[in-house]
């Protein structure tokens, strides 16, 4: 039976092996069980309660956009037409590859996204020629980003 995260309640080992594995998430675990003190059996027995509560939701690699030729990064606040409009939206939204991020907000916005592209070039079409484009939008607001100083995970 899996445990719900209403459930299951991390301590501080469980927490320790989080931050150790979201910094490196190939680190064996004979090597956290080293730096923690205890079996690597205990290890692979908390990873998997913690997968099975929903605390982890599975291992992701980090690409870096830049270097693959994605130098511009922006966010775009989209105002539907109509309420009812969001399932089609987003529908929509995610058959562009360039959408990366979106989120149903409250405020002046129904829908922001993140979206990256490898030229200012690129966004104009993009923005122009798929996301207004959209039968569902009625406006759209685009910052660009010009630094991500910060970049992190929520700490357990």
């Amino acid at each position: 039976m899996k445990n719900s995260p209403e459930t299951y309640q991390i301590d501080n080992l469980d927490r320790a092996i989080l931050q150790t594995l979201m910094q490196d998430a190939r680190r064996p675990y004979s090597e956290i069980a080293k730096q923690q003190q205890v079996s690597p059996a205990t290890v692979h027995v908390r990873v998997e309660k913690m997968r099975n509560a929903g605390i982890i939701a599975g291992t992701a690699l980090t690409v870096n956009a830049k270097r693959l030729g994605y130098d511009v990064c922006c966010f775009i606040g989209i105002t539907l037409r109509h309420a009812g409009d969001y399932p089609r939206a987003i529908a929509k939204l995610e058959a562009l590859e360039e959408v990366i991020e979106a989120y149903y907000t409250t405020g002046p916005y129904n829908v922001f996204i993140k979206i990256m592209t490898p030229s200012i070039d690129d966004l104009q079409h993009v923005l122009i020629h798929r996301i207004q484009a959209i039968d569902e939008v009625q406006s759209t607001e685009t910052l660009i980003s010009l630094q991500q100083p910060i970049q992190r995970s929520i700490q357990p």
